[in-house]
């Protein structure tokens, strides 16, 4: 052992530890500084959103809000409560992305299994197949088309859930998760014990892939959640609506009636529609955000996992 190392070395009460030297020290402060600052990036839009939607929209439009809400008032929150639309939006979300979130479990999951799989026949065929529409898409109007005209979907709850169930890219990504953490030893000494492939898939890889099920899960809610287009395109019917698409009505036609006043009454109802939009913002995100911190551990487990090996 050197001589540096030795005297970096110091006895205290729980036993012997390394002294950090006065350049790894320096170090130290410097990463967990742009640490904090970079945290602080990223939580600020969230902060200023919540600050915004309490506070005089005049003054947040003049740049007065910053640290601190400003003539704070819950109209807009109570503009948004008042709407009985709003709720039904959101109730159907709620639906969508519950359905939703469980077919592409149940699609996506056996299928990226089966891949995963190297006894599998025409294995390279399937993988293409599904690799594919990754790259290349029928489109807008031949889709629509196809589900008014063949399928009857169009204007019905199953348009938003089952269409677009099939994601290459979760596919992918839990396939190579299947590969790298699965040896293909468990599936002999499976096989042993008198285990066929349905007993195995149910009973010893689903409860092995908890991190990945957490993964698609979630990118599966938000996706839902956060959609708005496929229901603007496919849904004809205002009780149908997810919320996404309520709020878009909502502050398309406030901004428009705004704009069709003039003198105090326009500066009132735009007022209004400043503080429903930043209401809204918070209402719609805070579901998903409250949901995250339960996935977080299997969110990042599976994400390194199933995307950085195999």
């Amino acid at each position: 052992m050197s001589d540096l190392t030795v005297r970096n070395i110091r006895p205290h009460a729980g036993g012997n530890r390394i002294r950090k030297s006065r350049a790894d020290r320096i170090f130290d402060i410097i990463i967990y500084t742009v640490a904090v600052l970079l945290t602080l990036l990223a939580l600020y839009p969230m902060y200023f959103i919540v600050i915004a939607s309490v506070s005089d929209p005049n003054l947040v439009a003049k740049g007065d809000v910053l640290l601190f809400p400003r003539a704070m008032s819950l109209d807009g929150y109570s503009y948004l409560l008042s709407m009985e639309n709003l709720w039904n939006g959101y109730g159907n979300t709620i639906l969508y992305s519950l359905a939703g979130t469980l077919i592409m479990l149940v699609v996506n999951i056996p299928v990226a299994y089966s891949l995963s799989r190297k006894d599998l026949a025409g294995r390279g065929f399937f993988t293409f197949f599904f690799i594919f529409p990754m790259f290349f898409g029928g489109g807008l109007i031949p889709t629509f088309i196809i589900l008014n005209n063949t399928f009857h979907m169009v204007d019905t709850f199953l348009v938003m859930v089952l269409p677009f169930s099939v994601i290459s890219y979760y596919i992918v990504v839990a396939r190579t998760f299947f590969q790298s953490s699965l040896p293909a030893e468990l599936w002999d000494a499976a096989q042993i014990d008198g285990c066929g492939n349905l007993r195995y898939f149910f009973q010893i890889v689903l409860p092995l892939s908890k991190a990945i099920l957490a993964v698609i899960a979630l990118w599966a809610a938000v996706g839902h959640w956060n959609s708005y287009f496929n229901a603007m395109i496919y849904l004809r019917t205002p009780s149908r609506f997810p919320l996404q698409l309520v709020m878009r009505n909502i502050l398309i036609n406030n901004e428009m009636a705004a704009t069709a006043m003039t003198g105090s009454a326009a500066a009132e109802l735009n007022r209004k529609a400043n503080l429903i939009k930043y209401g809204a913002i918070v209402v719609s995100s805070l579901p998903i955000m409250t949901m995250y911190p339960f996935v977080q551990k299997y969110f990042n487990k599976g994400v390194m996992i199933g995307a950085l090996k195999g």
